[in-house]
């Protein structure tokens, strides 16, 4: 078996995202900014990231609302708490900034929300895309805000 870190492409209907992770543990799920799968599934690619692309194809296709691999999270103890936070926001539902800066207790972090919504490496699966406005609009997302809008729209779709 090798060891380190290793890399799986998968294609979404809004682009390429990148998994990242070690024979254990997903460590990341990203958007990338290009057309070509580089990381393709071998037979030494491990059963965590073969599992991880499994649920990911599941998910797009409107078969699954959840995720169920091992994946770790870097971060501070706060920008964890915000992610775990994100976690509680049910499958097609939203969110704000306020409301998850409310449920880890500081009411007053709104900001401090925003940004560690803004670390999150594990798209989709940390759902930051389920954060908007106070006010009900589309707000920032490291994808970009029309892959907010399909990822809404699409988990709307199979509710």
């Amino acid at each position: 078996m090798s060891s380190g870190i290793h890399k799986l492409d998968y294609k979404t209907p809004i682009g390429l995202l990148e998994i990242t992770g070690t024979e254990e543990t997903i460590c990341s799920i990203m958007f990338e900014e290009r057309e070509e799968i580089e990381n393709l599934m071998q037979d030494d690619t491990p059963k965590v990231l073969a599992l991880c692309w499994k649920q990911l194809d599941e998910y797009f296709k409107g078969e699954r609302s959840e995720f169920t691999f091992p994946y770790t999270f870097q971060g501070t103890v706060f920008q964890q708490s915000v992610w775990n936070a994100l976690k509680e926001i049910p499958y097609a539902e939203t969110g704000s900034y306020k409301d998850i800066a409310v449920s880890i207790g500081n009411e007053k972090a709104i900001r401090a929300v925003g940004s560690a919504n803004g670390r999150n490496r594990l798209t989709i699966v940390i759902p930051c895309h389920r954060i908007i406005g106070s006010n009900g609009t589309l707000t920032g997302y490291a994808g970009g805000l029309w892959r907010k809008e399909w990822l809404l729209n699409h988990e709307r779709t199979f509710k």
